[in-house]
């Protein structure tokens, strides 16, 4: 008899004991308790280790079906799906997500051409690019313009800046202008 009550001890492994405990615990509070509970559980896991931890582990765990069942494994899930979304919402609703969806790429795209060009730099009027991509200012190239002398006198001052640079009118790139300046003086000397 002794035999009997060892042998009935032993008889439930760990997992049907653990079951057995979560079946009563089910009956007695309901399914709502464990979403309750893992509710809770996430959000202590969340404050503690961050949401990049649970990035982290579905990458784990992603990487470990792939490596287990492959690249197809999704690819199959994947239309299975999409089949049960076509059975249950129709064609009609894949018509309405791709409408939504191309509305918001729209919205998207006015948005930031719209940001772009408030981040575009403001020219102001009294600099005026000339024709060697230099800024000059706006007094040197209208002279009908109410230029003041101060203004006359700065436009002088460029000019004769201008004249003393070889290659000062080059629309080349300066490291260019700089080149030709070298071998300029180079060959006067």
């Amino acid at each position: 008899m002794a035999d009997e009550v060892v042998k009935k001890k032993g008889a439930m492994s760990v997992s049907e004991a653990g079951r057995k405990g979560g079946q009563t615990v089910r009956d007695k509070y309901g399914h709502s308790f464990y979403e309750e509970i893992g509710r809770k559980g996430g959000e202590t896991v969340k404050a503690e280790r961050g949401r990049s931890f649970y990035e982290q582990i579905g990458k784990k765990g992603g990487d470990t079906v792939k490596a287990e069942r492959g690249a197809g494994f999704y690819e199959a899930i994947g239309k299975k799906g999409g089949d049960a979304v076509k059975a249950e919402r129709g064609t009609p609703f894949y018509e309405e997500i791709g409408k939504k969806g191309g509305h918001k790429v729209r919205q998207l795209i006015e948005e930031g051409k719209k940001a772009a060009n408030e981040a575009k730099p403001i020219h102001r009027e009294e600099d005026v690019p000339s024709v060697g991509g230099e800024v000059m200012p706006a007094a040197a190239t209208s002279a009908g313009s109410g230029s003041t002398r101060r203004s006359a006198a700065r436009a002088e001052s460029w000019a004769a800046a201008r004249v003393g640079r070889p290659c000062a009118t080059s629309t080349a790139p300066p490291s260019t202008r700089r080149s030709a300046a070298r071998a300029a003086r180079k060959s006067g000397s």
